[in-house]
């Protein structure tokens, strides 16, 4: 088989064509999970109440928070891989790509050991109801075990999203969407196991997700160059575990501030009860809603640009990123209008409540603000993702993940005394900073001069 079925050369042909093809299959992994991690709120809703809503939002959100490594690391190696694929630099591919992963791993061990450990004090922490904490407890639990599958999903994908393939990936996480809902039904309906339940769902379909995608790199492994060995893996090169770090730190750093943020504002929330914690759960869906193509187009746009930088392609990089921005601003506005036009409805797929769907209606305008954010920010992200400049990644995560995030949401939060709904206006209206940062970035030329050597 030749190579080019496994590495997709981006720094020539169609932009949009080529853009749309890989960011569709990025758009329906991202739908999928969407959807499987959606079902764990509407079967724990219908079965468990606001109660178990509650549990599952606060459990999710530390979850969540746990894969801020996963998520720099893979996004940084993604970004390594499609500068070496850019260069042409295959014979450094195979290498890169064990490195990775002995670097990955042995971080999830690490950090999952370490949560096990302060895992009470997390969700004190998240001023967890009384009512929902062990539920709470149960989920975060499970998933902290379960971390390692995770962080092994995140490092396949990036490995096969850097080298343009994105089809294998959402194979992947399709069986595992599959295998999450009738896992659900399983535990949670059937059995049943509670939120302890759920979240054992999630973890096993994604263990067999993680499974799959290490399963098909060992199938092309003469292609990638990668030999299955234990010295290839436990001797990473130096080198490349340097460029690894000097850029997945402050990715991660990135994704870790920006979700200590979202912590510290469902904390606050939290603490208004039960109703406000459960809507918040809810609330969280919606954002994943609104970073549905956001996410996936400014994952395959960092790809693109980081090829094209890679082969010193730069005039291609201005149309990437304008393309970009014509999708992600088409589907803002989508949104925003189904979400006006049929509130309840949508909202009311998670909770019949009145307490829940009464929040819901006073978080309508902040949940339109979201959406017109997720669209300015992907494009920003695009270029200083798949730049790979680690400074400018670094000021982006200090200033979206704290300053401007906690900032706002403390001004707006507790200054101005505007409660739960200050915390989430406070949280959207932050979500713009990275269109600031990539206007700047963009003007300044400096993106030209960070491809890796």
């Amino acid at each position: 088989m030749s190579d080019k079925k496994v590495i997709s050369d981006f720094s020539q042909g169609n932009i949009p064509k080529q853009l749309i093809t890989f960011a569709t299959p990025l758009f329906l992994s991202s739908l999928l999970q969407i959807v499987y991690n959606t079902v764990d709120m509407i079967i724990v809703g219908q079965k468990l109440g606001q109660v178990g809503l509650s549990a599952v939002a606060v459990g999710g959100d530390i979850a969540h928070f746990l894969t801020f490594f996963a998520m720099g690391f893979s996004n940084a190696g993604q970004v390594l891989i499609s500068h070496i694929v850019g260069a042409d630099q295959r014979e450094k591919l195979g290498k890169f790509i064990a490195t990775m992963y002995t670097s990955v791993l042995g971080c999830s061990l690490a950090v999952s050991a370490v949560c096990l450990v302060l895992r009470r004090t997390l969700l004190n922490l998240m001023n967890t109801p009384q009512e929902a904490y062990a539920g709470a407890l149960a989920y975060s639990t499970v998933s902290m075990i379960g971390l390692v599958f995770i962080y092994g999903y995140n490092i396949g994908s990036a490995v096969l999203r850097g080298m343009g393939d994105s089809r294998h990936p959402f194979i992947f996480i399709a069986t595992s969407a599959v295998l999450n809902i009738i896992l659900d039904i399983l535990f949670v309906m059937v059995l049943p196991l509670g939120c302890m339940g759920a979240a054992l769902a999630t973890v096993i379909s994604q263990g067999v997700s993680f499974a799959l995608s290490a399963g098909y790199l060992y199938r092309k492994r003469e292609i990638i160059g990668i030999r299955f060995t234990s010295e290839f893996f436990l001797k990473p090169d130096k080198e490349m575990f340097l460029s690894l770090v000097k850029l997945g730190l402050p990715m991660a750093i990135k994704s870790a501030s920006i979700q200590v943020s979202k912590l510290f504002v469902n904390s606050w929330i939290n603490s208004y009860g039960v109703a406000v914690s459960a809507f918040a759960g809810v609330a969280n869906k919606i954002a994943s809603i609104s970073n549905l193509v956001s996410n996936s187009v400014n994952t395959a746009g960092s790809s693109m640009v980081g090829q094209n930088i890679g082969a010193k392609k730069y005039q291609r990089v201005p149309k990437i990123i304008i393309t970009v921005s014509s999708i992600t601003f088409t589907i803002a506005i989508l949104m925003s209008v189904a979400f006006c036009a049929f509130p309840l409805q949508i909202f009311g797929i998670f909770s019949k409540e009145k307490a829940v769907l009464d929040i819901a209606l006073e978080y309508l305008p902040v949940a339109v603000l979201m959406f017109f954010g997720s669209a300015f920010r992907s494009p920003a992200n695009a270029l200083i993702n798949g730049s790979g400049d680690y400074k400018m990644n670094f000021a982006t995560a200090i200033f979206d993940g704290i300053i401007m995030r906690i900032g706002l949401s403390v001004l707006f939060g507790i200054i101005l005394d505007m409660g739960y709904m200050g915390f989430w206006l406070g949280d959207a209206l932050a979500g713009f900073t990275p269109f600031v940062i990539g206007v700047f970035f963009y003007i300044s030329g400096r993106w030209k001069r960070t491809a890796v050597k």
